[in-house]
């Protein structure tokens, strides 16, 4: 979390765009041997608004975590 609040930009390592989804971004996280994921979006050129975070157990990431993202994108810009 503090790569992204601190950094002007995040390296690339930690930050990519999720293939086959709209818009999703996945900041990845490693704490000893355990790998975390928190999904977002950004909004504008400068606002990253984060979603859901999970614990990532396989090379894939899990659909409905995807979906979870997609559904609070969909919500926060419904309301915006």
């Amino acid at each position: 979390m503090e790569l992204i609040e601190r950094l002007d930009q995040v390296p690339i390592q930690y930050f990519k765009k999720l293939k086959s989804t709209n818009d999703i971004w996945e900041v990845r996280a490693r704490i000893g041997s355990n790998s975390f994921r928190i999904l977002g979006f950004i909004d504008g050129d400068e606002f990253i608004i984060l979603t859901n975070g999970f614990s990532k157990k396989s090379q894939k990431t899990p659909k409905q975590e995807i979906e979870v993202a997609e559904q609070r994108k969909a919500d926060y810009l419904s309301r915006k």
